[in-house]
């Protein structure tokens, strides 16, 4: 019998049956992928039955599913156990899984397929994501550029206290420049997958810390019941110095200063807002190296101001709201902040 969603934790193995490109832009967190097609195999059978019929694609898809599936065979599933009772899924539930799973079955293990497949998954996330983030209490780390809110969550993370790292999970530190290099983001299927599979981790009694974003993080969109449920939470505020908001910026932006061609061209798209005339001075000074006098400028004439606004309108003050004066973002410092936050806690 089919398999259900809900049923997901009881499998300590799951296999996508799918191509690495459907899997590539979303699969269910921690999924292998053992493709009964590849892309262009899927792509090929597709053409055929659009163009010929469906006993050709059929017979076509057939003879190169049940190739794969024997590599398959003669590698992954080489050493398992009879006792291998691994969770099968493709597209739909249909043919792509039903085959590997008829085999493995066959052999004698327990392979079982989950029902409605990929789309029946991605529905179940679609819906979650509308109804669990109410039950959480977040506290909502808030804190100008450069504050060390993405370290201090992993600090908090490190004490013991339940992290969601948006940002980690979105591959993107949230601003003009935050683009990690040479890691794309993922698509927004699987941020979303991402985010829930840490809520379905956390225990809804204990707090869950997050940081003050805004919807969009790079490319991608903060589901919209999380960012209600974020802006209604109580704030965690950070008082850090310029010093030594500049000294950690050095840090994490460090791949822009050997490569002040690309930060210029970045800089570029703030001339709209901020006017040529400012971005130019900013590009003079990335383009001799003045590096610590460039990141005051930006915080004290760009990031700074948009950053209060935002908080003013999303994340307003409240009577809960506790604030920490920070001016050692060492790792050590942090560790000590984030002891003294989590002692304060309610």
């Amino acid at each position: 019998m089919p398999v259900t969603v809900a049923e997901l934790p009881a499998f300590a193995h799951i296999i996508d049956a799918r191509s690495p490109g459907e899997f590539a832009e979303d699969h269910i967190p921690g999924a292998i992928n053992l493709p009964v097609l590849d892309d262009a195999e899927r792509a090929r059978v597709g053409t055929l039955y659009k163009q010929r019929s469906s006993f050709e694609a059929k017979k076509l898809g057939a003879a190169l599913v049940s190739r794969n599936i024997a590599a398959h065979l003669d590698a992954w599933f080489a050493d398992k156990p009879k006792s291998y009772r691994p969770l099968v899924y493709c597209w739909r539930g249909g043919s792509r899984s039903g085959a590997l799973t008829h085999v493995l079955q066959k052999i004698g293990f327990a392979a079982e397929q989950l029902d409605g497949g990929y789309k029946a998954y991605r529905r179940h996330v679609v819906s979650e994501l509308d109804r669990l983030p109410a039950l959480f209490r977040f506290r909502v780390v808030c804190g100008p550029t450069g504050s060390g809110k993405s370290r201090l969550l992993h600090a908090l993370r490190e004490a013991g206290a339940q992290v969601l790292d948006l940002e980690g999970l979105a591959a993107h530190r949230g601003s003009l420049l935050g683009a990690l290099p040479g890691q794309p983001q993922p698509s927004q299927k699987r941020f979303e997958s991402a985010i829930w599979s840490a809520l379905t981790h956390f225990d809804a009694g204990a707090t869950v810390f997050v940081e003050s974003e805004s919807k969009k993080i790079g490319a991608l969109q903060v589901p919209d019941a999380l960012i209600r449920a974020m802006r209604a939470s109580p704030c965690v505020r950070l008082d850090v110095p310029l010093d030594a908001r500049v000294g950690l910026l050095s840090e994490d932006y460090a791949h822009f200063l050997v490569d002040p061609q690309t930060l210029n061209r970045q800089l570029g798209h703030l001339a709209g807002l901020r006017g040529g005339e400012t971005v130019a001075a900013w590009q003079a000074l990335a383009a001799r190296g003045a590096w610590n006098e460039l990141v005051a400028d930006l915080l004290a004439q760009h990031y700074d101001p948009a950053y209060f606004k935002s908080l003013s309108h999303n994340y307003p003050p409240t009577a809960a709201d506790r604030t920490f004066h920070a001016a050692d973002l060492s790792p050590a410092g942090l560790r000590d902040l984030a002891r003294a936050i989590l002692d304060a806690a309610p």
